[in-house]
Protein backbone atom coordinates (compact mmCIF):
# COMPACT_ATOMS: atom_id res chain seq x y z
CA UNK A 1 0.00 0.00 0.00
CA UNK A 2 2.99 2.07 0.79
CA UNK A 3 4.06 1.73 -2.89
CA UNK A 4 0.94 2.56 -4.43
CA UNK A 5 0.74 5.78 -2.67
CA UNK A 6 4.00 6.61 -3.91
CA UNK A 7 2.56 6.16 -7.23
CA UNK A 8 -0.37 8.25 -6.82
CA UNK A 9 1.41 11.22 -4.86
CA UNK A 10 4.16 10.74 -8.23
CA UNK A 11 0.91 11.28 -10.72
CA UNK A 12 -0.27 13.96 -8.72
CA UNK A 13 2.79 16.01 -8.51
CA UNK A 14 3.70 15.47 -12.48
CA UNK A 15 0.18 17.13 -13.08
CA UNK A 16 0.64 19.66 -10.79
CA UNK A 17 4.20 20.62 -11.72
CA UNK A 18 3.16 20.71 -15.33
CA UNK A 19 0.36 22.87 -14.97
CA UNK A 20 2.59 24.90 -13.67
CA UNK A 21 4.58 25.19 -16.09
CA UNK A 22 8.02 22.93 -14.79
CA UNK A 23 10.53 21.27 -17.65
CA UNK A 24 8.98 17.47 -18.12
CA UNK A 25 12.84 17.22 -18.38
CA UNK A 26 13.17 17.62 -15.04
CA UNK A 27 9.87 16.92 -13.81
CA UNK A 28 9.69 13.39 -15.18
CA UNK A 29 12.81 11.70 -13.24
CA UNK A 30 11.65 14.03 -9.93
CA UNK A 31 8.28 12.23 -9.83
CA UNK A 32 9.74 8.64 -10.79
CA UNK A 33 12.06 9.54 -7.74
CA UNK A 34 9.39 10.39 -5.34
CA UNK A 35 7.42 7.22 -6.50
CA UNK A 36 10.99 4.89 -5.88
CA UNK A 37 11.37 6.30 -2.38
CA UNK A 38 7.91 5.24 -1.63
CA UNK A 39 8.66 1.55 -2.56
CA UNK A 40 11.27 0.05 0.14
CA UNK A 41 14.33 -2.04 -1.48
CA UNK A 42 13.99 -0.52 -4.73
CA UNK A 43 17.42 0.95 -5.58
CA UNK A 44 17.20 4.66 -6.22
CA UNK A 45 20.36 4.81 -8.93
CA UNK A 46 19.36 1.56 -10.46
CA UNK A 47 16.20 2.33 -10.93
CA UNK A 48 17.41 5.70 -13.01
CA UNK A 49 20.27 4.35 -15.02
CA UNK A 50 19.02 0.75 -16.01
CA UNK A 51 15.20 1.52 -16.18
CA UNK A 52 14.42 5.21 -17.04
CA UNK A 53 17.32 5.75 -19.23
CA UNK A 54 17.48 2.89 -21.18
CA UNK A 55 13.25 3.06 -21.90
CA UNK A 56 13.62 6.54 -22.82
CA UNK A 57 16.36 5.64 -25.20
CA UNK A 58 14.03 2.99 -26.98
CA UNK A 59 11.47 5.80 -27.52
CA UNK A 60 13.90 8.08 -29.13
CA UNK A 61 15.28 5.15 -31.34
CA UNK A 62 11.93 4.14 -32.13
CA UNK A 63 10.83 7.55 -32.94
CA UNK A 64 12.87 10.47 -33.64
CA UNK A 65 12.74 10.08 -37.38
CA UNK A 66 8.99 10.67 -37.23
CA UNK A 67 9.66 14.10 -35.03
CA UNK A 68 11.77 15.10 -36.80
CA UNK A 69 10.31 14.78 -40.47
CA UNK A 70 6.98 16.11 -38.97
CA UNK A 71 8.54 19.22 -37.55
CA UNK A 72 10.41 19.78 -41.07
CA UNK A 73 7.39 19.44 -42.68
CA UNK A 74 5.45 21.53 -40.70
CA UNK A 75 7.88 24.05 -40.63
CA UNK A 76 8.34 24.07 -44.77
CA UNK A 77 4.66 24.06 -45.00
CA UNK A 78 4.11 27.50 -42.45
CA UNK A 79 7.30 29.46 -44.33
CA UNK A 80 6.60 28.54 -47.79
CA UNK A 81 2.85 29.98 -47.05
CA UNK A 82 1.35 26.81 -48.26
CA UNK A 83 -0.56 26.11 -44.98
CA UNK A 84 -2.11 29.40 -44.94
CA UNK A 85 -3.20 28.95 -48.95
CA UNK A 86 -4.57 26.00 -47.75
CA UNK A 87 -6.60 27.47 -44.82
CA UNK A 88 -7.86 30.73 -47.27
CA UNK A 89 -8.51 28.36 -50.03
CA UNK A 90 -11.09 26.22 -48.21
CA UNK A 91 -12.81 29.62 -46.66
CA UNK A 92 -13.10 30.89 -49.83
CA UNK A 93 -14.65 28.25 -51.23
CA UNK A 94 -16.90 27.48 -48.52
CA UNK A 95 -18.00 31.38 -48.00
CA UNK A 96 -17.87 33.27 -44.66
CA UNK A 97 -21.72 32.66 -44.14
CA UNK A 98 -20.12 29.34 -43.07
CA UNK A 99 -16.86 30.45 -40.84
CA UNK A 100 -17.40 28.04 -38.26
CA UNK A 101 -16.97 25.13 -40.61
CA UNK A 102 -14.71 26.71 -43.20
CA UNK A 103 -12.26 27.00 -39.54
CA UNK A 104 -13.24 23.77 -38.42
CA UNK A 105 -12.07 21.91 -42.02
CA UNK A 106 -9.37 23.77 -42.90
CA UNK A 107 -7.57 22.65 -39.73
CA UNK A 108 -8.61 19.45 -40.12
CA UNK A 109 -6.82 19.47 -43.53
CA UNK A 110 -3.79 20.62 -42.25
CA UNK A 111 -3.60 18.61 -39.56
CA UNK A 112 -4.36 15.39 -41.17
CA UNK A 113 -1.76 15.93 -43.79
CA UNK A 114 0.77 16.26 -41.19
CA UNK A 115 1.30 19.89 -40.49
CA UNK A 116 1.97 20.93 -36.51
CA UNK A 117 -1.13 22.23 -34.70
CA UNK A 118 0.36 24.94 -33.43
CA UNK A 119 1.67 25.73 -36.82
CA UNK A 120 -2.25 25.62 -37.62
CA UNK A 121 -3.59 27.86 -35.40
CA UNK A 122 -1.17 30.60 -35.91
CA UNK A 123 -1.68 30.29 -39.67
CA UNK A 124 -5.96 29.69 -39.29
CA UNK A 125 -6.53 32.34 -36.53
CA UNK A 126 -5.92 35.75 -38.47
CA UNK A 127 -8.39 34.36 -41.07
CA UNK A 128 -11.23 33.12 -38.45
CA UNK A 129 -10.96 36.01 -36.61
CA UNK A 130 -11.86 38.38 -40.12
CA UNK A 131 -14.58 35.58 -40.50
CA UNK A 132 -16.14 35.62 -37.41
CA UNK A 133 -16.49 39.48 -36.82
CA UNK A 134 -17.85 39.68 -40.74
CA UNK A 135 -20.62 36.89 -39.63
CA UNK A 136 -21.17 38.32 -35.99
CA UNK A 137 -19.59 35.23 -34.49
CA UNK A 138 -18.71 35.51 -31.22
CA UNK A 139 -14.41 35.48 -30.89
CA UNK A 140 -14.71 33.22 -27.63
CA UNK A 141 -15.83 30.11 -30.38
CA UNK A 142 -12.76 30.54 -32.49
CA UNK A 143 -10.43 28.00 -29.99
CA UNK A 144 -13.20 25.60 -29.85
CA UNK A 145 -13.11 25.65 -33.75
CA UNK A 146 -9.30 25.11 -34.43
CA UNK A 147 -9.37 22.47 -31.31
CA UNK A 148 -11.90 20.72 -33.16
CA UNK A 149 -10.30 20.45 -36.18
CA UNK A 150 -6.86 20.57 -34.87
CA UNK A 151 -6.96 18.11 -31.92
CA UNK A 152 -9.10 15.53 -32.34
CA UNK A 153 -10.54 13.30 -35.06
CA UNK A 154 -7.42 14.21 -37.45
CA UNK A 155 -5.30 13.35 -34.74
CA UNK A 156 -6.74 10.37 -33.36
CA UNK A 157 -9.38 8.64 -35.41
CA UNK A 158 -8.85 9.00 -38.95
CA UNK A 159 -6.80 6.08 -40.84
CA UNK A 160 -3.65 7.21 -42.71
CA UNK A 161 -3.16 10.47 -40.69
CA UNK A 162 0.46 10.65 -39.69
CA UNK A 163 0.25 12.26 -36.18
CA UNK A 164 2.29 10.36 -33.65
CA UNK A 165 -0.43 9.62 -31.92
CA UNK A 166 -1.31 7.31 -34.58
CA UNK A 167 1.94 6.22 -35.50
CA UNK A 168 3.39 5.62 -31.50
CA UNK A 169 0.83 1.80 -31.26
CA UNK A 170 2.28 0.75 -34.39
CA UNK A 171 5.96 -0.74 -32.86
CA UNK A 172 3.05 -2.41 -30.02
CA UNK A 173 0.66 -3.83 -32.35
CA UNK A 174 2.79 -4.52 -35.44
CA UNK A 175 0.34 -2.57 -37.21
CA UNK A 176 0.15 1.23 -39.99
CA UNK A 177 -1.70 4.06 -39.50
CA UNK A 178 -4.29 2.73 -41.76
CA UNK A 179 -5.10 0.20 -38.93
CA UNK A 180 -8.96 -0.51 -38.77
CA UNK A 181 -10.52 2.48 -41.37
CA UNK A 182 -13.58 2.15 -40.67
CA UNK A 183 -13.74 2.52 -37.53
CA UNK A 184 -11.52 5.39 -37.12
CA UNK A 185 -13.92 6.94 -40.08
CA UNK A 186 -16.51 6.41 -37.80
CA UNK A 187 -15.31 7.69 -34.80
CA UNK A 188 -13.91 10.92 -36.51
CA UNK A 189 -17.44 11.06 -37.71
CA UNK A 190 -18.77 11.51 -34.39
CA UNK A 191 -15.83 13.84 -33.23
CA UNK A 192 -16.70 15.96 -36.23
CA UNK A 193 -20.90 15.48 -36.44
CA UNK A 194 -20.91 16.33 -32.56
CA UNK A 195 -18.31 19.02 -32.55
CA UNK A 196 -20.04 21.06 -35.15
CA UNK A 197 -23.58 20.14 -33.88
CA UNK A 198 -22.31 21.97 -30.68
CA UNK A 199 -20.61 25.00 -32.13
CA UNK A 200 -23.65 25.89 -34.76
CA UNK A 201 -25.74 25.89 -32.19
CA UNK A 202 -23.54 27.75 -29.82
CA UNK A 203 -23.19 30.30 -32.98
CA UNK A 204 -26.38 30.62 -33.89
CA UNK A 205 -27.92 31.57 -30.34
CA UNK A 206 -25.33 34.24 -29.98
CA UNK A 207 -26.03 36.06 -32.78
CA UNK A 208 -30.05 35.58 -31.88
CA UNK A 209 -28.87 37.51 -28.25
CA UNK A 210 -26.83 39.99 -30.71
CA UNK A 211 -23.55 39.31 -28.66
CA UNK A 212 -21.41 39.61 -31.82
CA UNK A 213 -17.71 40.13 -31.73
CA UNK A 214 -16.34 41.14 -28.60
CA UNK A 215 -13.48 42.54 -27.82
CA UNK A 216 -10.48 42.81 -30.74
CA UNK A 217 -7.57 40.55 -30.52
CA UNK A 218 -4.36 41.67 -28.98
CA UNK A 219 -2.15 43.20 -31.43
CA UNK A 220 0.31 40.59 -31.10
CA UNK A 221 0.62 37.17 -29.35
CA UNK A 222 2.25 37.74 -25.78
CA UNK A 223 2.78 35.21 -23.35
CA UNK A 224 4.02 33.88 -20.25
CA UNK A 225 6.72 32.11 -18.83
CA UNK A 226 4.33 29.50 -18.29
CA UNK A 227 2.57 29.55 -21.34
CA UNK A 228 6.29 29.75 -23.40
CA UNK A 229 7.12 26.26 -21.40
CA UNK A 230 3.99 24.91 -22.33
CA UNK A 231 4.97 25.76 -26.47
CA UNK A 232 7.99 24.82 -25.78
CA UNK A 233 7.14 21.73 -24.79
CA UNK A 234 4.82 20.76 -27.74
CA UNK A 235 7.38 22.14 -30.61
CA UNK A 236 6.63 25.09 -30.92
CA UNK A 237 8.22 28.57 -30.14
CA UNK A 238 5.84 31.33 -29.53
CA UNK A 239 8.40 33.91 -29.66
CA UNK A 240 8.94 33.49 -33.17
CA UNK A 241 5.58 33.07 -34.46
CA UNK A 242 3.59 35.45 -35.86
CA UNK A 243 0.33 35.40 -38.36
CA UNK A 244 2.32 37.21 -40.37
CA UNK A 245 5.54 34.53 -40.84
CA UNK A 246 4.40 33.34 -44.10
CA UNK A 247 5.12 35.18 -47.36
CA UNK A 248 2.49 37.44 -48.58
CA UNK A 249 2.19 36.33 -52.24
CA UNK A 250 0.30 32.39 -51.54
CA UNK A 251 0.70 29.68 -53.70
CA UNK A 252 -2.48 28.61 -54.95
CA UNK A 253 -4.66 26.41 -53.52
CA UNK A 254 -3.66 23.16 -55.66
CA UNK A 255 -0.06 23.61 -55.46
CA UNK A 256 -0.70 23.88 -51.42
CA UNK A 257 -2.52 21.04 -51.33
CA UNK A 258 -0.10 19.04 -53.47
CA UNK A 259 2.53 17.57 -50.05
CA UNK A 260 -0.79 16.85 -48.08
CA UNK A 261 -2.08 14.38 -51.03
CA UNK A 262 1.76 13.04 -51.42
CA UNK A 263 1.99 12.64 -47.62
CA UNK A 264 -1.49 10.69 -47.47
CA UNK A 265 -1.04 8.75 -50.92
CA UNK A 266 2.53 7.29 -50.26
CA UNK A 267 1.72 6.91 -46.81
CA UNK A 268 -1.14 4.14 -47.77
CA UNK A 269 0.81 2.65 -50.82
CA UNK A 270 3.88 1.73 -49.14
CA UNK A 271 2.55 0.45 -45.91
CA UNK A 272 -0.28 -2.05 -47.57
CA UNK A 273 0.73 -2.13 -51.34
CA UNK A 274 4.59 -2.00 -51.53
CA UNK A 275 6.57 -2.64 -48.40
CA UNK A 276 5.03 -6.14 -47.77
CA UNK A 277 6.19 -7.49 -51.64
CA UNK A 278 9.80 -6.60 -50.24
CA UNK A 279 12.11 -9.48 -49.55
CA UNK A 280 13.24 -8.66 -45.96
CA UNK A 281 13.68 -11.69 -44.25
CA UNK A 282 17.50 -10.10 -43.10
CA UNK A 283 15.66 -8.24 -40.46
CA UNK A 284 15.67 -11.45 -38.85
CA UNK A 285 18.94 -10.99 -38.13
CA UNK A 286 20.90 -9.63 -35.22
CA UNK A 287 22.34 -6.94 -36.32
CA UNK A 288 19.03 -5.60 -37.93
CA UNK A 289 17.61 -6.28 -34.70
CA UNK A 290 15.53 -9.69 -34.87
CA UNK A 291 12.28 -8.25 -35.98
CA UNK A 292 9.87 -8.67 -38.51
CA UNK A 293 8.68 -6.15 -41.39
CA UNK A 294 5.54 -5.81 -39.43
CA UNK A 295 6.94 -4.66 -36.35
CA UNK A 296 8.94 -1.71 -38.31
CA UNK A 297 6.74 -1.45 -41.95
CA UNK A 298 4.33 1.71 -40.38
CA UNK A 299 7.28 3.57 -39.34
CA UNK A 300 9.29 2.92 -42.61
CA UNK A 301 6.13 4.27 -44.42
CA UNK A 302 5.90 7.59 -42.55
CA UNK A 303 9.44 8.25 -42.86
CA UNK A 304 9.63 7.60 -46.85
CA UNK A 305 6.22 9.33 -47.71
CA UNK A 306 7.38 12.31 -45.03
CA UNK A 307 10.97 12.44 -47.16
CA UNK A 308 9.44 12.12 -50.32
CA UNK A 309 6.81 15.24 -49.64
CA UNK A 310 9.59 17.57 -48.23
CA UNK A 311 11.52 16.60 -51.19
CA UNK A 312 8.67 17.77 -53.01
CA UNK A 313 7.49 20.98 -51.32
CA UNK A 314 11.56 22.04 -51.73
CA UNK A 315 11.74 21.38 -55.54
CA UNK A 316 7.83 22.77 -56.00
CA UNK A 317 7.64 25.70 -53.65
CA UNK A 318 11.73 26.07 -52.06
CA UNK A 319 11.92 29.24 -53.94
CA UNK A 320 9.79 30.53 -51.68
CA UNK A 321 11.89 30.62 -48.43
CA UNK A 322 13.65 33.43 -47.82
CA UNK A 323 16.17 31.50 -46.03
CA UNK A 324 16.59 27.49 -46.64
CA UNK A 325 18.81 26.92 -44.14
CA UNK A 326 17.07 28.66 -40.96
CA UNK A 327 13.77 27.10 -41.89
CA UNK A 328 15.68 23.40 -41.93
CA UNK A 329 17.15 24.53 -38.02
CA UNK A 330 14.41 25.93 -36.84
CA UNK A 331 12.06 22.47 -38.06
CA UNK A 332 14.72 20.27 -36.65
CA UNK A 333 14.69 21.91 -33.50
CA UNK A 334 11.07 21.69 -33.09
CA UNK A 335 11.35 17.93 -33.04
CA UNK A 336 13.95 17.40 -30.49
CA UNK A 337 12.37 19.10 -27.22
CA UNK A 338 8.75 17.43 -27.84
CA UNK A 339 10.61 13.86 -28.59
CA UNK A 340 12.74 14.11 -25.02
CA UNK A 341 9.69 15.44 -23.24
CA UNK A 342 7.66 12.10 -24.54
CA UNK A 343 10.48 10.13 -23.96
CA UNK A 344 11.07 11.18 -20.29
CA UNK A 345 7.81 10.48 -19.88
CA UNK A 346 7.87 6.48 -20.75
CA UNK A 347 11.00 6.78 -18.95
CA UNK A 348 8.53 7.60 -15.94
CA UNK A 349 6.25 4.64 -16.68
CA UNK A 350 8.90 2.32 -17.09
CA UNK A 351 9.78 3.08 -13.46
CA UNK A 352 6.56 3.15 -12.05
CA UNK A 353 5.56 -0.25 -14.23
CA UNK A 354 9.12 -1.66 -12.07
CA UNK A 355 7.64 -0.94 -8.21
CA UNK A 356 5.82 -3.59 -6.38
CA UNK A 357 2.36 -1.49 -6.10
CA UNK A 358 2.41 -1.16 -9.97
CA UNK A 359 1.13 -4.56 -10.06
CA UNK A 360 -1.98 -4.06 -7.59
CA UNK A 361 -2.72 -1.39 -9.90
CA UNK A 362 -2.13 -3.55 -13.32
CA UNK A 363 -4.72 -5.79 -12.01
CA UNK A 364 -7.08 -3.20 -10.68
CA UNK A 365 -7.48 -2.10 -14.18
CA UNK A 366 -7.48 -4.86 -15.88
CA UNK A 367 -10.31 -6.03 -13.84
CA UNK A 368 -12.36 -3.50 -15.25
CA UNK A 369 -13.40 -5.39 -17.62
CA UNK A 370 -12.33 -9.29 -17.61
CA UNK A 371 -13.69 -10.18 -20.59
CA UNK A 372 -12.81 -7.23 -22.54
CA UNK A 373 -9.39 -6.04 -22.86
CA UNK A 374 -10.57 -2.38 -24.96
CA UNK A 375 -12.66 -1.20 -22.00
CA UNK A 376 -9.48 -1.34 -20.07
CA UNK A 377 -7.07 -0.07 -22.40
CA UNK A 378 -9.71 2.98 -22.93
CA UNK A 379 -9.81 3.59 -19.28
CA UNK A 380 -5.95 3.35 -18.63
CA UNK A 381 -5.04 5.17 -21.75
CA UNK A 382 -7.83 8.33 -21.13
CA UNK A 383 -6.70 8.49 -17.68
CA UNK A 384 -3.05 9.05 -17.97
CA UNK A 385 -3.32 11.41 -21.33
CA UNK A 386 -5.53 13.43 -18.88
CA UNK A 387 -3.00 13.32 -15.86
CA UNK A 388 -0.05 13.88 -17.76
CA UNK A 389 -1.54 16.61 -20.03
CA UNK A 390 -0.40 15.00 -23.29
CA UNK A 391 -1.79 12.66 -25.70
CA UNK A 392 1.46 11.25 -26.40
CA UNK A 393 2.79 11.12 -23.05
CA UNK A 394 -0.21 9.29 -21.63
CA UNK A 395 -0.12 6.68 -24.38
CA UNK A 396 3.16 6.43 -24.46
CA UNK A 397 3.22 5.03 -20.46
CA UNK A 398 0.50 3.19 -21.44
CA UNK A 399 1.94 1.31 -24.00
CA UNK A 400 5.47 0.90 -22.13
CA UNK A 401 3.61 -0.59 -19.00
CA UNK A 402 0.82 -2.53 -20.63
CA UNK A 403 1.47 -3.13 -24.24
CA UNK A 404 2.87 -6.43 -24.61
CA UNK A 405 -0.23 -7.61 -22.01
CA UNK A 406 -2.72 -5.97 -24.18
CA UNK A 407 -1.44 -7.47 -26.95
CA UNK A 408 -1.52 -11.09 -25.51
CA UNK A 409 -4.65 -10.20 -23.73
CA UNK A 410 -6.09 -9.17 -27.41
CA UNK A 411 -4.61 -12.41 -28.80
CA UNK A 412 -6.57 -14.68 -26.46
CA UNK A 413 -10.21 -13.02 -26.71
CA UNK A 414 -9.46 -12.68 -30.64
CA UNK A 415 -9.35 -9.30 -31.19
CA UNK A 416 -6.86 -7.88 -33.79
CA UNK A 417 -3.88 -6.00 -33.60
CA UNK A 418 -5.64 -3.37 -35.78
CA UNK A 419 -8.22 -3.01 -33.69
CA UNK A 420 -6.56 -2.41 -30.65
CA UNK A 421 -4.19 0.67 -32.58
CA UNK A 422 -7.67 1.88 -33.16
CA UNK A 423 -8.86 2.25 -29.88
CA UNK A 424 -5.11 3.36 -28.18
CA UNK A 425 -4.89 6.11 -30.52
CA UNK A 426 -8.55 7.55 -30.34
CA UNK A 427 -8.33 6.70 -26.56
CA UNK A 428 -5.59 9.47 -26.20
CA UNK A 429 -8.10 12.08 -27.04
CA UNK A 430 -10.61 13.05 -24.75
CA UNK A 431 -8.80 13.97 -21.22
CA UNK A 432 -6.12 14.92 -22.48
CA UNK A 433 -7.80 18.24 -23.83
CA UNK A 434 -8.22 19.21 -19.62
CA UNK A 435 -7.60 22.75 -18.92
CA UNK A 436 -3.51 22.00 -17.76
CA UNK A 437 -3.00 20.75 -21.13
CA UNK A 438 -0.28 22.44 -23.04
CA UNK A 439 -2.07 22.67 -26.38
CA UNK A 440 -5.49 24.13 -24.74
CA UNK A 441 -3.24 26.93 -22.68
CA UNK A 442 -1.20 27.99 -26.18
CA UNK A 443 -4.39 27.80 -28.34
CA UNK A 444 -6.08 30.72 -25.57
CA UNK A 445 -2.84 32.69 -25.43
CA UNK A 446 -2.85 33.03 -29.51
CA UNK A 447 -6.49 34.32 -29.40
CA UNK A 448 -6.09 36.16 -26.59
CA UNK A 449 -8.51 34.61 -24.44
CA UNK A 450 -9.01 33.09 -21.12
CA UNK A 451 -9.94 29.47 -20.01
CA UNK A 452 -13.12 31.26 -18.79
CA UNK A 453 -14.09 32.59 -21.65
CA UNK A 454 -13.40 29.81 -23.92
CA UNK A 455 -12.63 26.08 -22.34
CA UNK A 456 -16.24 25.41 -21.54
CA UNK A 457 -17.26 24.98 -25.45
CA UNK A 458 -13.33 23.67 -25.94
CA UNK A 459 -14.54 20.89 -23.30
CA UNK A 460 -17.47 20.20 -25.46
CA UNK A 461 -15.78 19.30 -28.45
CA UNK A 462 -12.09 18.09 -27.20
CA UNK A 463 -13.41 16.09 -24.36
CA UNK A 464 -16.81 15.31 -24.30
CA UNK A 465 -17.13 14.58 -28.01
CA UNK A 466 -14.17 12.59 -28.03
CA UNK A 467 -15.17 10.32 -25.21
CA UNK A 468 -18.73 8.95 -27.02
CA UNK A 469 -16.76 8.41 -29.98
CA UNK A 470 -14.52 6.13 -28.05
CA UNK A 471 -17.47 4.42 -26.75
CA UNK A 472 -18.74 3.68 -30.17
CA UNK A 473 -15.92 2.48 -31.53
CA UNK A 474 -15.31 0.35 -28.26
CA UNK A 475 -19.00 -0.94 -28.54
CA UNK A 476 -18.59 -1.59 -32.82
CA UNK A 477 -15.30 -3.22 -32.05
CA UNK A 478 -16.11 -5.52 -29.40
CA UNK A 479 -19.78 -6.32 -31.40
CA UNK A 480 -17.88 -6.78 -35.02
CA UNK A 481 -14.17 -6.86 -34.51
CA UNK A 482 -12.12 -4.86 -36.64
CA UNK A 483 -12.94 -3.08 -40.15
Amino acid sequence: MLSIAGILLSLTLLMVMAYRGMSILVLAPLAALVAVLFSPGTPVLASYTQVFMPALGRFIVLYFPLFLLGGLFGKLMEATGAARAIAQGIVARLGGERALVAVVLACAVLTYGGVSLFVVAFAVYPIASELFRAASLPKRLIPASIALGAFTFTMTALPGTPAIQNAIPMPYFGTTTFAAPGLGVIGGAIMLGLGLAWLLWRGAAAQAAGEGYGEEAPAAVTVDRKLREHAHGEGYDLAEASPSAAPTALPGMALALSPILLVVTLNYLLAEQWLPRLDTTYLAQALYGGTSLEAVRGVWAIIVALSASIGWLLLTLGRRLPSLGEVVDAGASAAVLPIFNTASQVGYGAVIASLAGFALIRDAVLGLSPGNPLISLSVAVNLLAGITGSASGGMSIALSTLGKTYTELGRAAGIAPELLHRVTAIATGGLDALPHNGAVITLLSICGLTHRQSYPDIFVVAVAAPLVALAVVVTLGSVFGSF
